[in-house]
């Protein structure tokens, strides 16, 4: 019978954390030397971050005297700490006269600082690791996923607060060298995308790209071509960007090889058909060896987990991040599919929750979210059928988190006419920093594919 292997955590718990003693009496030193040293810091350092709690009651002390416009040093600090009832606990008049004499100069209080706050940061991975722990063996009720996402965010949201200097202000003669630098760039370059291209001009003409941090959601009802439009959004992004897109598909109603079929569909030119029954002619096949190899070489990432969480895709996007050092594109196919959490009262609570938490991500990860969604089947009985806001499914918390929002539609689909064949509208209700309205492309249906609409005026 095999023994348990003990845990050392009770030997772990008596072991000191890691702190700087002399680098946090350097610092207070080095400011009582010289207050203006205390500007070095940009606000970069907190009485938090000292492991002495004496050492953080007088740093709070010299941030409150500097606050207040009073002068720093010993004897101001020793009357502060007076009045507070804090100097004997403190280390009284000796320690301070110490602190003094512990540094010759505050030319390194800088770099005292940063010691300080490197070790701030290694107890607080301490603090995570025992939580996480303490909750494991507690059974809390949440399952692994769940466990492994709390990890990952805090242990994120430390560095990304290490990494993060608190900014002073910016100048605005600065921020004008820097605006007109940019300017003179965006005219030289001629470029009117700022963003992501989708790859169609006149969408990108009217939102210059899809924007980092933005929540994109991409809505019509079924038979529009949702799922081949964001797919091509995906191929764009990845083959036809200056610099190869990294690109997450999340799908959550079509396999892995369905969509992978479909993008090869697309980007060969071959009829959809076709690669169902296998009928492929010659120059069928030379397209598909083209295409096939370019698709193969992108870095078009997809997932077909079936009712994936927020937590367990966005546990997958920063690891795609994290692995490829950059993430252009999220694309999840379609929002209505995905599982919230159990106890949300209803579902339209839970759609709620899954939107605001993908804008969420799309802030974090500083990456464009494209969301399809369902509409509502009550258009069908209207005699327009565009669609309008008030259609989306759930629609409050989607309308309110996204910052853009598309309706396909294509009038083909309920008016058998010659001059609606292929005729397809992006209709951008909603763009917070951009105008809305409406964009043509033409729907190649057998290839599962849209491309820039020409007018007949302007055909060869």
């Amino acid at each position: 019978m095999s023994q348990a292997i003990p845990l050392r955590t009770d030997t772990l718990r008596e072991r000191i954390p890691p702190h700087a003693y002399d680098a946090e009496r350097a610092v207070l030193g080095g400011i009582m030397l010289d207050p203006e040293a205390l500007e070095k810091l940009e606000g970069s350092l907190q009485p938090e971050h000292f492991y002495v709690e004496a050492n953080a009651r007088i740093f709070y002390v010299i941030l409150e005297l500097a606050s207040k416009g009073q002068p720093v040093d010993g004897l101001t600090i020793k009357d502060h700490l007076e009045r507070r009832q804090e100097l004997e606990s403190t280390g009284g008049e000796a320690y301070l006269a110490d602190l003094v004499g512990a540094v010759p100069t505050s030319a390194n209080v800088k770099h005292y600082a940063d010691i300080v706050r490197e070790r701030f940061v290694l107890r607080q991975l301490l603090s995570v690791c025992s939580d996480v722990s303490r909750d494991v063996y507690e059974e809390t009720g949440q399952d692994v996923i769940e466990h492994l996402d709390i990890a990952e965010k805090n242990i994120l949201a430390i560095a990304e607060n290490f990494n993060r200097s608190r900014p002073a202000f910016s100048k605005m003669s600065d921020l004008m060298l820097e605006t007109y630098k940019e300017l003179e760039e965006r005219y030289a370059q001629k470029k009117l995308v700022t963003g992501v291209a989708t790859g169609f001009d006149d969408l990108d003409s009217m939102t210059a790209g899809m924007q980092r941090g933005d929540l994109i959601i991409v809505a019509g009802r079924p038979s529009m071509g949702k799922t081949a439009f964001s797919m091509n959004l995906a191929q764009n992004a990845s083959l036809r960007s200056d610099e190869e897109g990294v690109v997450a598909v999340f799908s959550l109603e079509m396999s892995t090889q369905q969509i992978a079929m479909r993008m090869l569909a697309c980007e060969a030119r071959v009829d959809m058909s076709n690669l169902r029954t296998g009928r492929f002619s010659a120059d069928d096949w030379r397209k598909l060896a083209s295409a096939s190899g370019s698709l193969a070489e992108s870095k078009i990432f997809i997932d077909d987990t079936p009712a994936i969480s927020v937590m367990e895709l966005r546990s997958k996007c920063r690891r795609l991040k994290r692995e490829n050092k950059h993430l252009d594109l999220v694309l999840i196919d379609y929002i209505q599919l995905m599982s919230g959490r159990a106890s949300a009262d209803n579902r339209a609570q839970e759609v709620s929750e899954i939107s605001r938490a993908l804008k969420g991500l799309a802030k974090e990860l500083d990456v464009p979210v494209i969301a399809l969604s369902q509409l509502n089947r009550s258009l069908e009985q209207r005699a327009d059928k565009r669609p309008v806001m008030s259609d989306l499914r759930e629609s409050g918390a989607i309308e309110q988190d996204a910052d853009v929002i598309m309706f396909i539609y294509r009038d083909e689909v309920y008016n058998k006419k010659p001059e609606n064949e292929g005729l397809a509208e992006i209709i951008i209700a909603k763009q917070r920093n951009g105008p809305i309205g409406d964009v043509k492309l033409t729907f190649v249906h057998k290839f599962t594919r849209f491309e820039n609409h020409i007018s007949a005026g302007f055909d060869d």
